[in-house]
């Protein structure tokens, strides 16, 4: 099939007065590892929202294998192949990692042996094969993190939608989780991924798309949007991309 897997034209969400969103457009290729970064309040996780079915568009679409998915529900887009993690961990502290993750295998699974038996083999793929039988309670905020990964991916997605799945990991754990994002790409899942850590967005993403003010400022290769004058000011303030400039000038 041609065409992106995922495309979004003039995506728009108002809340009351407010504009979280305004006109945001935006593709995902097939096999691709997308980045979605931004200042805080940009409007990231509201799009991602949009596009998992969490909230309804005020204009524009989502298209999905080339269908417009229009005011489809969440279970119902989770069933075409699009998951979604969140970035605060909610786990069910009273089941176990392995049920924990059979929760999404269901999806595709009605039989418990066989959703737990796929809960066992996507958790061996995320690093959590020796604690399927730890209660997920006692999982620290990497293990947690590993867990909604896994919950997601049990759901057998072709889209996975990674917010800030870094989120609150110190740096070795982050080096520790990227290699596992990779190879589920290399899998044949695509991501899209909401992140503020710059390290892992160098390092996964082929494609980048800047949102600022609800709006796509840039896009490109993480080195040439983290280049740009217009996604330097949106991190740093008015002004910053010529400071910046003239210091480089200076030290010349």
């Amino acid at each position: 099939m041609s065409g992106p897997l995922l495309s979004v034209e003039g995506a728009s969400k108002r809340f009351g007065g407010l504009l979280a969103v305004d006109g945001a457009s935006f593709t995902v290729e097939r096999g691709s590892i997308t980045g979605l970064i931004g200042p805080n309040g940009a409007g990231k996780t509201t799009l991602f929202t949009l596009v998992a079915g969490f909230e309804t568009l005020t204009a524009g679409t989502v298209c999905f294998k080339g269908d417009d998915l229009g005011r489809m529900p969440p279970h119902e887009r989770a069933k075409r192949g699009i998951t979604r993690t969140f970035q605060i961990v909610q786990p069910f502290a009273g089941l176990t990692v392995r049920e924990n993750i059979a929760v999404g295998a269901h999806l595709r699974h009605a039989a418990r042996g066989e959703a737990l038996a796929r809960a066992e083999a996507v958790a061996k793929r995320v690093g959590l094969g020796d604690r399927l039988d730890q209660p997920a309670s006692g999982l620290t905020v990497a293990g947690r993190k590993r867990l909604e990964l896994a919950r997601a991916l049990a759901t057998e997605p072709t889209l996975l939608l990674l917010d800030e799945v870094l989120a609150g990991l110190n740096p070795s754990e982050v080096r520790d989780i990227v290699p596992v994002i990779r190879e589920i790409r290399d899998g044949g899942v695509t991501i899209l991924m909401v992140e503020h850590v710059m390290q892992a967005v160098m390092s996964l993403c082929d494609r980048v798309f800047v949102l600022a003010q609800g709006r796509i400022i840039a896009q490109g290769t993480p080195t040439e949007v983290t280049r740009d004058p217009a996604v330097v000011e949106a991190y740093l303030g008015h002004g910053a991309a010529a400071r910046l400039a003239s210091r480089e000038v200076a030290r010349g």
